[in-house]
């Protein structure tokens, strides 16, 4: 096989045509919380913005909108409760009035809307979802 300067070598170095060696870079930084970094327990902040909303609201009274493109009994759904846990594709609803649990899927989600304040830290703020701190 021909030699190419401009291929990666098996270790990941990569030669520029000025003659010199780049090293291989590594990947998601170096600070805790920085961006491609786990923290234990979520899902990396810049990759699942709405899911991290809704736990920073975990345990306040929310109403879901949702819509069920396919279904023939009912198109669209509300559904009233306390958030207990949000994830990449689902939200766990229970209804404090029936004692029911949802696991509602992310994929027909419309809208959620709070009666009182939202916690959320927008990104580049301390504690945002790029800083890798803890929200309000």
């Amino acid at each position: 096989m021909a030699y190419n300067p401009y291929q990666f070598s098996q270790f990941g170095s990569f030669y520029q045509p000025s003659g010199t060696f780049l090293p291989p870079q590594q990947l998601g930084g170096g600070q805790p919380g920085a961006p491609g970094q786990n923290v234990p327990g979520m899902l990396p902040m810049e990759q699942s913005y709405v899911e991290n909303i809704l736990r920073l609201n975990k345990g306040k009274m929310a109403t879901v909108y949702m819509t069920f493109e396919r279904n023939s009994e009912w198109k669209s759904k509300i559904f009233k409760g306390i958030i207990e846990a949000a994830g990449r594709d689902h939200l766990i609803l229970s209804d404090p009035a029936t004692g029911m649990r949802y696991l509602l899927l992310m994929v027909y989600l419309d809208y959620i809307t709070f009666d009182g304040e939202i916690n959320y830290v927008p990104p580049g703020f301390p504690g945002g979802a790029d800083s890798g701190l803890p929200g309000r």
